[in-house]
């Protein structure tokens, strides 16, 4: 069983006891939240009325380091620019 849910302007695929890095949430640690879910998959069964998944916040961090790295040539033009997205990472609990 599986759930496919919405967070963030994106949407996720996770079963239960699963750790999904989602984005930045301004909740605590320990905090559940309930999240709406787009689509149930049981087996053969696909729910897509209703239903939410149970998560609890785990930590918040930030991810990898991503380099942009702009240059143009013959022009002695470089700029080098790093970004870390920050993330939540939630464990989904319960699908109801």
């Amino acid at each position: 069983m599986y759930a496919i849910f919405e967070t963030g302007g994106k949407q996720y695929s996770a079963s239960v006891g699963d750790v999904v890095k989602v984005e930045k949430l301004d909740s605590e640690v320990g905090t559940k939240l309930e999240l709406k879910a787009l689509m149930i998959v049981d087996g053969e069964s696909v729910n897509t009325k209703g239903g939410a998944v149970v998560c609890e916040i785990v930590e918040h961090g930030k991810g990898e380091k991503v380099v942009v790295y702009k240059y143009k040539a013959k022009k002695n033009y470089r700029r080098k620019q790093g970004h870390r997205q920050p993330f939540t990472a939630v464990k989904v609990l319960e699908i109801k």
